[in-house]
């Protein structure tokens, strides 16, 4: 046998024994940790994640957890928070490192988000590495069309690949919920619908950000599902340290004008935009004029016309500021033939500054910021928190 053959041979054989090793190491590291939570969806997984092992924490239960939203974390059994430095592009192998450092720690409960966005992705993700005893599911969005297909319908199916085998499965999708449920029937896990809406309000209250009702009452149907009452677990929930994306309320002092600004960039996609709307016009705004800030993408333009579309026909603030290039005929269509809205219109070149003086002009107005948070957005932020009024 040359031996160039032989080497290879040697070298596949290792391969193939540091495999069986790794292997070995994962299954032993998720033998030690009983109570596995795996949270995936297209809107809120960061917050839910976080949500619910708060409720956890406050019942008793040593649990840790890792979010991979706008800033990947984990979090410890103490509810303190410690960024992941990431020296790779993120892979899912990421979650296999992360599951073997818990299990150092001897946790009753771990809760992590989905990371994946491809379906075998997710598939491998479920059923190779978390292998979870809960999985939690928070909604279905357009988003990640390419990845995931063009209609809900897809997506539901996509994101179903993270359905556990003979465990419990728990979600707060309420309209494509029939391809989740036939999914849990199909993989022998029994089925749980949360709904915000039919939650007692007293649990809404009390937070120091603004959190849907919908991954309230998911997290809090967790909670409750492993031994944790609704009122022990919303304390630690509401003590809780949010997500960096989370919504936010900024009160500001710009040029002796007094603003709140809600940073909303995370919820990009329509849907998930009007009912962060309607949630922040129903416990925050009072009698206050509002005002929306959309800041688009040169890359989403389809996007952007559905945005701008939602803003001008269903949100109806007082006043509407657009950030983008060749908007100008696009917003004016939509304020003559919608609602006649006044608006202003910035270019990607205008300066952060320039916009601060326009939003300084909507003295007492709520302003809520929505479209993009990536990159100028969150400097955008940075800068604006200079004005911010303790």
């Amino acid at each position: 046998m040359p031996v160039s053959t032989l080497a290879l041979l040697l070298i596949l054989c290792l391969l193939i024994f540091l495999g069986l090793i790794e292997s070995w190491l994962h299954r032993n590291a998720i033998s030690k940790i009983p109570i596995r939570i795996h949270v995936n969806g297209t809107r809120g997984k960061s917050s839910v994640t976080r949500l619910i092992a708060a409720g956890l924490r406050a019942g008793g239960i040593k649990t840790f957890a890792k979010t991979t939203g706008s800033s990947p974390r984990f979090i410890d059994s103490n509810g303190d928070d410690h960024v992941i430095q990431r020296f790779r592009p993120a892979s899912i192998g990421e979650q296999i490192r992360m599951i073997s450092r818990f299990a150092k720690h001897s946790p009753q409960a771990i809760v992590m988000e989905c990371m994946a966005v491809q379906p075998q992705y997710q598939w491998v993700s479920e059923h190779k590495i978390l292998q979870s005893n809960y999985g939690v599911l928070t909604n279905v969005r357009a988003d990640h069309l390419e990845e995931m297909g063009y209609s809900l319908n897809h997506i539901a199916k996509s994101l179903s690949n993270t359905v556990p085998f003979n465990q419990k499965f728990f979600t707060s999708e309420d309209e494509n919920y029939q391809v989740l449920k036939d999914k849990a029937i199909k993989n022998n896990s029994n089925f749980s619908l949360s709904s915000g809406s039919q939650l007692d309000k007293k649990f809404l209250n009390g937070f120091p950000f603004i959190e849907h009702p919908d991954n309230i009452a998911l997290a809090l149907d967790i909670c409750e599902e492993l031994g944790v009452e609704n009122d022990q677990a919303i304390k630690g929930m509401r003590k809780m340290i949010p997500d960096p994306g989370a919504l936010t309320v900024t009160k500001l002092s710009i040029n002796n004008s007094s603003i709140d600004f809600v940073n909303a960039f995370a919820a990009n996609d329509p849907q998930s935009t009007l009912k962060t709307w309607n949630i922040i016009f129903e416990y925050i705004k009072g009698s206050r004029k509002t005002a929306v800030f959309l800041n688009t993408r040169p890359d989403r333009q389809v996007r952007t016309q559905q945005l701008l579309d939602l803003v001008f026909s269903s949100m109806k603030a007082d006043h509407v500021i657009v950030r983008g290039d060749n908007l100008a005929n696009d917003v004016k269509s939509r304020h003559e033939n919608m609602n006649k809205i006044d608006y202003t219109i910035f270019s990607y070149d205008d300066s952060s500054s320039k916009i601060i003086n326009k939003i300084s002009t909507l003295d007492d107005y709520l302003i809520v910021g929505i479209g993009n948070i990536v990159g100028w957005g969150e400097e955008f932020m940075k800068k604006l928190k200079g004005y911010k009024n303790d």
